[in-house]
C-alpha cells in the first residue's frame, strides 16, 4: 500500500504536491462523468473525491489526455503520469485512466474554481476540451454521537450505534410526558411543539454549513428518513425567528409565533424535506423526538439522512450527489429495584382501610418519603395500587425522566396512571391486549426487577426483570400477555427471568420473594417465603412448650401451633408448595448468580384452594410481600402465636433482618387486603431514584 501511494502522489511541480495522498480509505467518492465542448458546473462537498473514469469520457480515437486546474482543486491520476512528466501536458490515455478530484476548503463564491481537461488523438491533435466549474462547501449532520451532552462537530462514528463505555451513538428519549396538566396527551400524541420546555425532551441535531452565500442555482439540501423509522422518530425544526413583538402579547398569538418557529419538518407523511443553505458558516438547529420504545418490530435505532441534490435536465428530479447519515438509539424504560432511593410512595385510601393507611402513614412519615394517596373518587375502590403500574425511568446525556408503564388489566384504577402520574417530566406508556388474553399474571405484582448482579462473569448493573409464567411443562397454564413480554425483553438492559407463579392463585411473583438491601455480600439478600422455615418456627415454639399458643388472635377463629402441626392436609398442601418455591429458587441462583448466603428463608404458610385448580394462597398474612423504604421495612403483620405477650413470626423476622440494619415495622393489612389474597405491596408502589450508572455503558 505504501508504494501505491507513493506512485499516486502528483509530480513535484504541480500546485498538490503537499497534499496527503488520497487513499481509498481516506474519502467517500463519487463517480462523476464529464462531457467533452461542455462546460459542467459542480457542487463537490469537502471529504468528498470525484472518480472520472477519463478513457470513459474521451472522444473516439483519443490517446491522450491533460488536465489544469486552479490551486485550490487538488486533482490526480491513477495509474501515475510518466514519470518526471506533469498533467500540465499530453499524458498516455489508458483503459484504466481515472482521474480523482477533490476540494479541501469552502469555496468563498459560487464556480470559483476550475478544472479542464483536454483529449488528444496524437500530443499535438486536440480532439476536445472538458470544462469544470467547482464549488466547494462543508456539509455535516451532527449528533451528540459522544453521549457528552454536547452535539460535536462531524463525529466520525455519527452514523452507528455501539454499546459500552467506550461505545459511541446518539439517544433519543420517547417524547412520552404531557406539557400540560390540565388538557392532558402525551406529547407523542400532538405533532406540534408548544412550550419550550417540551425541546429539552428531544435530542439537538446541527446542520452545519461553510460555502459561498449561496449554492449554484438549482443545487437544494434535503433532510429525510425511511417510512419504517418515520414510525418511530419525527423531527422538528427550529427557525431561529427570535422572540415575539412586544405587540403580540394575546396567549394565542404567542402560541402561534412560537410553533412557527418549531415547524415539523419529517414525520411519517413527509418522509423528505427541503432544508435552507444558509451561506457563509452557519449552523441549522433540528429537534428529534421519539415516537416510540423498542419493541417486538423495532429494534430501537433510527437513522436520519442529509442529502445535496443537484439539477438534472428539465422536467427531471434532482439526484443525490451526496448523503450524510447520523443514528439514534431510542432510549428504554428501566425499571427500579426495592435497593434505590424512594422519592414517593403511592396507596389507595377505601371504606376499609384505615388501619392499613394510617400504617403506612406512620412507616413513610418516620422515614421522610412522600406520601402520595389516592383517593376513592379515582380509585373507584380498586385498592391494588403495585398491580395497577409499574415505575421506571428513561434516560439520555441531556435529559431522564419517570415514565409509569400502565398494565393491562384496566380495572378501576386504570385512569389514575393517566390523569394523575401523567405531566411535565412524567411520562407515561402503556401496552394493549386483547380482553381474552389478559390475566391475573398481567398484574404488576407479578413484575419485579432484581438488584445490580454478576453472573458468570456478566454484568448486569441495572439488574434483571423477573415475571411469572406458568410451568414449562403445563399445557394450559396462566400466563403474561405477549405484548408485555415483548416490551419487556425489548428493552435489552435488563434481560428477563421467567419464574414459575402459576401455582399461586393470583400468580404474582411480590408472594413468594423480594430483595431487601444489605451492608455486606452483593448489596442485597432475596427474601424468599418458606413453609420449612414456618414450621421449624411452629415445632420450636411446641418443643418448648407454647403449642397451645395462638394465631390469628382477634382476627377470625383462632388456631393453636398444636392444631397446624397436626393438620396433615396442611402440610401435604405446603410440600408441594415449598416444591414450587425451590424451583424458583434454584432459577434465581442460577440466573441472578446467587449463593445460599445470598437468600433468607422468611417462615410462611400457604393453603390449596382446591376449587381453584390446586393454586395456593398464603395461610397467615405474608410477610415476603412487604414494602422496602430504605432500610425500613413495611411487612404484613401476621397475627402470629402469641409467646409472652409478642408474636413469634414478628419476633423470627426480626432475627432475620435486623442483622442486616433493617428494621421491620408491621402494619395491619388483614381485613382490607389479606383476606382480598392481598398484602402490603400489592396495595403500595414506590416511586425511586433512578440508577446512577448510565444504561448506554452497558457491555452487550
Amino acid at each position: 500500500m505504501e508504494q501505491q501511494q507513493k506512485q499516486r502522489t502528483g509530480p513535484a511541480d504541480l500546485p498538490w504536491k503537499n497534499k496527503v495522498p488520497r487513499t481509498e480509505a481516506n474519502m467517500d467518492q463519487r463517480t462523476y462523468r464529464l462531457y467533452v465542448n461542455k462546460t459542467q458546473s459542480l457542487v463537490c462537498v469537502v471529504g468528498t473525491e470525484l472518480r472520472v473514469n477519463l478513457n470513459k469520457c474521451a472522444p473516439i480515437r483519443s490517446k491522450f489526455f491533460s488536465v489544469k486546474c486552479t490551486p485550490a482543486v487538488r486533482c490526480q491520476v491513477v495509474p501515475a503520469t510518466v514519470a518526471g512528466g506533469s498533467l500540465f501536458s499530453p499524458q498516455p490515455l489508458t483503459r484504466n485512466s481515472v482521474l480523482f478530484i477533490s476540494m479541501d476548503a469552502a469555496s468563498e463564491l459560487p464556480n470559483e474554481s476550475k478544472l479542464s481537461v483536454k483529449f488528444y488523438g496524437s500530443k499535438k491533435e486536440a480532439l476536445g476540451n472538458a470544462v469544470l466549474h467547482l464549488t466547494a462547501v462543508e456539509i455535516s449532520l451532527d449528533v451528540d454521537a459522544d453521549r457528552d451532552g454536547v452535539v460535536e462537530k462531524n463525529n466520525p462514528n455519527k452514523a452507528s450505534w455501539k454499546w459500552g463505555p467506550n461505545g459511541h451513538g446518539a439517544i433519543v428519549l420517547v417524547n412520552c410526558d404531557s406539557e400540560s396538566y390540565y388538557k392532558k396527551r402525551v406529547d407523542t400524541e400532538k405533532e406540534e411543539i408548544s412550550k419550550v420546555s417540551d425541546l429539552k425532551d428531544m435530542s439537538r441535531m446541527i446542520l452545519r454549513t461553510k460555502g459561498p452565500a449561496q449554492l449554484p442555482e438549482g443545487y437544494k439540501l434535503s433532510l429525510h428518513i425511511t417510512q419504517t423509522d418515520a414510525e418511530s422518530v419525527r423531527v422538528f425544526k427550529n427557525r431561529n425567528r427570535g422572540k415575539p413583538q412586544a405587540s403580540s402579547t394575546m396567549k394565542n398569538m404567542l402560541l402561534k409565533l412560537f410553533m412557527q418557529d418549531y415547524p415539523l419538518v419529517l414525520n411519517k407523511e413527509q418522509l423528505a424535506a427541503e432544508v435552507p443553505y444558509p451561506g457563509g458558516s452557519s449552523e441549522l438547529e433540528f429537534f428529534v423526538e421519539g415516537l416510540r420504545f423498542p419493541d417486538k418490530d423495532f429494534e430501537g435505532l433510527v437513522t436520519i439522512s442529509l442529502s445535496l441534490l443537484e439539477p438534472s435536465a428539465q422536467d427531471f428530479p434532482e439526484t443525490p450527489i451526496f448523503t450524510d447519515k447520523v443514528v439514534f438509539r431510542v432510549a428504554p424504560w428501566i425499571m427500579t429495584p426495592n435497593i434505590l432511593k424512594p422519592v414517593e410512595v403511592f396507596v389507595c385510601s377505601t371504606s376499609d382501610n384505615y388501619e392499613f393507611l394510617k400504617g403506612m402513614r406512620n412507616l413513610v412519615q418516620s422515614s421522610g418519603y412522600k406520601l402520595n394517596i389516592c383517593h376513592e373518587y379515582m380509585n373507584r375502590g380498586d385498592r391494588w395500587m403495585q398491580d395497577e403500574i409499574e415505575f421506571g425511568y428513561i434516560d439520555s446525556p441531556h435529559q431522564r425522566f419517570p415514565v409509569v408503564l400502565d398494565s393491562p388489566r384496566d380495572q378501576k384504577l386504570k385512569e389514575f396512571p393517566y390523569e394523575v402520574l401523567l405531566g411535565p417530566d412524567f411520562g407515561y406508556v402503556t401496552r394493549y391486549a386483547q380482553k381474552e388474553e389478559v390475566s391475573s399474571l398481567d398484574s404488576f405484582g407479578n413484575l419485579e426487577v432484581s438488584p445490580p448482579v454478576t453472573v458468570n462473569g456478566k454484568n448486569y448493573p441495572l439488574g434483571r426483570i423477573i415475571i411469572g409464567v406458568a410451568f414449562p411443562t403445563t399445557a394450559h397454564g396462566r400466563n403474561m400477555t405477549k405484548v408485555i413480554q415483548d416490551f419487556l425483553w425489548a428493552q435489552k438492559v435488563q434481560e428477563p427471568i421467567a419464574l414459575y407463579s402459576d401455582w399461586l392463585l393470583v400468580g404474582h411473583v411480590d408472594e413468594f420473594m423480594t430483595f431487601v438491601p444489605a451492608p455486606d455480600r452483593k448489596g442485597f439478600r432475596l427474601l424468599l417465603a418458606s413453609p420449612d422455615a414456618a414450621y421449624k418456627v411452629f415445632t420450636n415454639l411446641q418443643n418448648n412448650g407454647h403449642g397451645k399458643a395462638k394465631l390469628f388472635q382477634g382476627k377470625e377463629e383462632e388456631i393453636s401451633v398444636d392444631e397446624i402441626l397436626s393438620n396433615e392436609e396442611l402440610q401435604a398442601e405446603n410440600v408441594y408448595v415449598q416444591n414450587c418455591i425451590d424451583w424458583n429458587r434454584d432459577v434465581l441462583k442460577k440466573e441472578l448468580g446467587l449463593d445460599e448466603d445470598d437468600i433468607i428463608d422468611l417462615p410462611i404458610l400457604f393453603k390449596v384452594d382446591t376449587e381453584e385448580e390446586n393454586r395456593a394462597v398464603a395461610y397467615y398474612p405474608d410477610m415476603v410481600n412487604m414494602i422496602v423504604l430504605g432500610t425500613k421495612l413495611g411487612i404484613p403483620k401476621p397475627f402470629g402465636p402469641q409467646v409472652n405477650s409478642s408474636c413469634a413470626l414478628e419476633a423470627e423476622m426480626r432475627s432475620l433482618l435486623e442483622p442486616l440494619g433493617l428494621n421491620c415495622t408491621f402494619i395491619d393489612d388483614f381485613s382490607s387486603y389479606h383476606k382480598l389474597l392481598g398484602e402490603v405491596h400489592c396495595g403500595s408502589n414506590v416511586l425511586r431514584e433512578p440508577f446512577a450508572f448510565k444504561w448506554w455503558n452497558l457491555e452487550l
